[in-house]
C-alpha cells in the first residue's frame, strides 16, 4: 500500500496536479454561460473527466519528451520523469491511459465532442515539440488551456459560439503571457541548450513587454465575451477584477524576478477561481 501511495504521489508531481485549477474554471464559466444557469451533474462530472484527462495527457507527453532537457535544468533536475522515481515507460502507459480516457469521455459527451477530442489531443501534445524549433510555444501553451471553454460550449449545446472564441483567445493570451513571465527562471538554461524560447531571443524586458501586451489582449477579448454573452453587471467586474489582478502580477514581477512563482501560482490561481464566481452570480 505504501508503494501504491508513494508511486500516485510520483505521478501527482509529475503532472502538477494542483495546477489543474488554471484550466477548469474557464470550462465551467463556458458551460454555465451556455446553459445560462446550471448544466447538470452528470455534465459536471464528465467536464471534470474531461479537464484532468486532457491536462493529464499533456503535462505526461511533455514529460516524456523533456526527459533529456529537464535533466539539464536545475530547475527541473529532480522531477520524478528525471530522478528515476518514475521509468519513461510508465510515464508513456500513463501518457496513452489518460488519452483513451480523455476519448471515452468525449463519446459519454456527445457526438461532436468525440469528433473534436483527437485534434483537441493533438494540439494539446503539440506543445512539448515547439520550444526544440519555434518561439511560438508560449503561444502553443496559451492554445491548448485556451480550447477549455470550447470543450465547455460544446458539451452543452454542441455548437461553438462566438462568444466561446472570444473566452479562448482571452485565455489563449493569459496564458501565453504567465508563461512568458514564468519562463523567465530558465532564460540561461534556454540558452545554454539552444531552446527557442522569448527570453532567451529577446530578453528579460523585451518579453515583460510582450507579456504586458498578451494580457492586454486578454482583457479586450474577456470583455468581448461578456458584450457577446450578455453578461451583467457582475460578469463586467470579472473583467474589472481580472484585469487589476493582471496588473499585480506584472508589479510583482517587475519588482523581484524572485516572486515570479507568486505571480504564476498564486495570482492566476485565484484569477479563474473569481472570474467564474461571477460569471455564476451573474448568470444565477
Amino acid at each position: 500500500m505504501n508503494n501504491i501511495l508513494k508511486k500516485l504521489n510520483d505521478f501527482n508531481e509529475l503532472v502538477m496536479f494542483k495546477h489543474s485549477i488554471f484550466s477548469l474554471p474557464f470550462i465551467f464559466i463556458a458551460m454555465v454561460v451556455a446553459a445560462n444557469g446550471w448544466f447538470g451533474w452528470n455534465l459536471l462530472f464528465l467536464g471534470v473527466l474531461a479537464a484532468l484527462t486532457a491536462r493529464n495527457f499533456a503535462m505526461g507527453f511533455n514529460r516524456y519528451l523533456d526527459r533529456d532537457i529537464d535533466a539539464l535544468n536545475p530547475r527541473t533536475a529532480n522531477r520524478p520523469n528525471v530522478d528515476g522515481r518514475l521509468s519513461a515507460n510508465s510515464i508513456l502507459s500513463f501518457t496513452l491511459l489518460n488519452a483513451a480516457g480523455f476519448i471515452i469521455v468525449a463519446f459519454l459527451v456527445n457526438k461532436l465532442a468525440l469528433i473534436l477530442s483527437i485534434p483537441i489531443l493533438i494540439v494539446i501534445g503539440s506543445y512539448s515539440y515547439f520550444k526544440r524549433f519555434s518561439y511560438l510555444a508560449h503561444l502553443i501553451l496559451g492554445v491548448s488551456l485556451g480550447l477549455a471553454p470550447i470543450a465547455g460550449v460544446v458539451a452543452v449545446s454542441q455548437t461553438i459560439t462566438l462568444w466561446s472564441v472570444f473566452l479562448s483567445f482571452g485565455v489563449m493570451f493569459w496564458v501565453a503571457g504567465f508563461d512568458l513571465l514564468y519562463s523567465l527562471q530558465d532564460i540561461d538554461v534556454d540558452k545554454k541548450l539552444g531552446l527557442h524560447s522569448v527570453p532567451s531571443k529577446f530578453g528579460a524586458k523585451k518579453t515583460m513587454l510582450f507579456s504586458k501586451i498578451a494580457h492586454s489582449f486578454t482583457v479586450f477579448f474577456w470583455l468581448l465575451f461578456v458584450i457577446n454573452s450578455d453578461g451583467d453587471l457582475f460578469a463586467y467586474l470579472a473583467v474589472i477584477v481580472s484585469a487589476i489582478m493582471l496588473s499585480y502580477e506584472h508589479y510583482l514581477v517587475n519588482k523581484d524576478f524572485r516572486k515570479i512563482d507568486k505571480a504564476f501560482f498564486t495570482v492566476n490561481g485565484y484569477l479563474g477561481i473569481i472570474f467564474f464566481i461571477f460569471i455564476v452570480v451573474d448568470k444565477f
